[in-house]
């Protein structure tokens, strides 16, 4: 199989289903961002984490493929394939719970950075808060899943606090944000 098919060489690509759209089209922006989001997971997964995080990165880049397809094919297709649900966004409900009772409360507002895995994730949860404004925009002109919005809200709560968890299993210290005074 080749790689290249020159049919988008126009500027347009197909949805699963056969639909052709724009490749500035909402709907591409938001599952061309989850790509992005997935390819800076799987950099933060290349560094040397916690057994715990390995696992979690694992599942969360295997959800990530299902979300970019549940965004490419609009709910009324009649192409039939997975879709996020419920049960996702519980995995990552109980995932940061359980990783939260190995951190300190949180007090103040945190500088993103620590190690480098930490660090990377910092830089995931911003990328998935964008692919959350790209869905939101995609949703405003056109149907989507129910849950995709509400699983990459859960998913930067989740990134938020992987980034903190594998930076405490570093042994990176986190730095508080002190604003100056006025």
């Amino acid at each position: 199989m080749k790689i290249y098919t020159k049919k988008g060489d126009s500027g347009d690509t197909s949805l699963f289903g056969g639909q052709r759209v724009s490749k500035s089209n909402e709907r591409i922006r938001a599952y061309g961002t989850v790509d992005e989001l997935n390819s800076f997971v799987g950099l933060a997964a290349s560094y040397e984490l916690s057994d715990t995080g390995t696992a979690l990165l694992k599942k969360v880049q295997e959800l990530l493929f299902v979300l970019g397809a549940d965004l490419a094919t609009p709910p009324t297709s009649k192409t039939r394939i997975n879709r996020i649900s419920e049960e996702d966004v519980d995995f990552l409900e109980d995932a940061i719970d359980d990783m939260e009772k190995e951190l300190d409360p949180l007090k103040n507002f945190i500088l993103p950075g620590g190690s480098q895995p930490g660090a990377t994730l910092h830089v995931s949860r911003t990328i998935c808060r964008r692919a959350e404004r790209a869905a939101v925009a995609c949703q405003q002109t056109d149907e989507i899943s129910d849950l995709t919005i509400k699983f990459l809200n859960r998913l930067s709560d989740f990134l938020f606090v992987i980034a903190r968890f594998e930076n405490k299993h570093a042994g990176s210290r986190e730095e508080s944000w002190k604003p100056e005074k006025q």
